[in-house]
């Protein structure tokens, strides 16, 4: 177990230096940030004065090591559009996205989950098909697509749900805005949740469904029910449990997605979040932004994929097995 977590973590350092070096480059190759700190009308010396101050006549490994150094510690520098420090920036709008990433993660986990078994256990079933059917739109349609039919059908037609901002937020421990304490932001979080979460719903009930055919074709299925389990028993204490390492690792890899990939649906929604932020950055080439939410996304991404392969051993015993005889077998 020990050695398994070390040979995660140095694999997760190596894809951070990767991601690094990549959010690195685009303060190389994309554009002079001197020239988007002065004017046209500075005078050479003053631009040669800044760039000594900012090391940018420093040799590249010197600069890369100093960006790892200021990364690490949350420096990012300075927006190039608002001057203000990247990193603060970053932590206003981060509530934004987690709290629209939470509520699409649980949208998609707990609809698509039990769509998958029940298409599964009875994929004949008429309203099985009709399941199937309707789940082709959350995978064929775009997000922006499905994010406009909503704001359509319920915020123009129907006036029930606003149709762009977060809503009344209030300050959870006197740093945090949530919108999970008023009724106007709630409301404001139900169709980005959804036009964020579809396609994550769609593809676990596929998922779901596809192991669960799977699973009840086994050998062990068939011998529960000639040892007189019930259905509820096969069905939810053998069969659903063995589905659930490719569901974890998806869900698992999906959520770092739905922060990763909320920009579309921040930006349809006009949701002030990091998603949003990313976007605004790209439009003025805001360098220090875009390298700072390249680093965000992959320690993300890095968390979360070290949680998921830690939940192995947690679901799955053929791996604690494998672990205990390997010990056995250095012993």
């Amino acid at each position: 177990m020990l050695a398994f977590i070390l040979r995660r973590l140095l694999q997760s350092i190596a894809v951070l230096l990767t991601v690094g070096l990549v959010a690195f480059s685009l303060f190389r190759y994309v554009g002079d940030p001197i020239n988007s700190m002065v004017g046209q009308d500075t005078p050479a010396s003053e631009r040669e004065a800044l760039r000594e101050r900012l090391g940018l006549n420093d040799s590249p490994p010197i600069q890369f090591l100093r960006f790892i150094g200021n990364a690490a510690q949350g420096k990012f520098g300075l927006s190039y559009r608002t001057s203000e420090p990247v990193g603060r920036m970053i932590v206003e709008r981060m509530p934004a996205t987690l709290e629209l990433s939470f509520c699409a993660a649980v949208f998609a986990l707990f609809v698509g989950v039990p769509m998958g078994v029940y298409t599964g256990l009875y994929p004949k079933h008429w309203s099985s098909r009709l399941m199937q059917a309707v789940s082709l739109i959350g995978i064929s349609l775009p997000t922006f697509v499905i994010g406009i039919l909503l704001i359509l059908v319920f915020a123009v037609w129907l006036h029930w749900l606003p149709s762009f901002g977060r809503g009344e937020t209030v300050m959870l421990f006197g740093w945090w805005p949530t919108n999970f304490l008023t009724v106007k932001g709630l409301q404001a979080l139900i169709l980005p949740s959804i036009t964020l979460g579809l396609f994550q719903l769609t593809l676990l009930m596929r998922l779901v469904r596809s192991e669960m055919l799977e699973v009840m074709r086994t050998d062990y299925i068939k011998f529960a029910r000639a040892r007189g389990l019930t259905n509820r028993a096969v069905n939810f204490g053998h069969a659903l449990k063995n589905t659930l390492v490719p569901v974890i690792t998806v869900t698992g890899l999906q959520l770092g997605a739905l922060i990763a990939f909320a920009i579309v649906t921040e930006t349809v929604f006009a949701w002030p979040g990091v998603g949003q932020l990313f976007i605004q950055s790209v439009q003025f080439s805001d360098i220090p932004v875009m390298a700072a939410y390249l680093m965000l996304i992959g320690l993300l991404f890095v968390l979360i994929n070290l949680t998921v392969d830690l939940l192995y051993f947690v679901v799955d015993p053929r791996l604690r097995s494998q672990g205990g005889a390997a010990r056995v077998a250095g012993h």
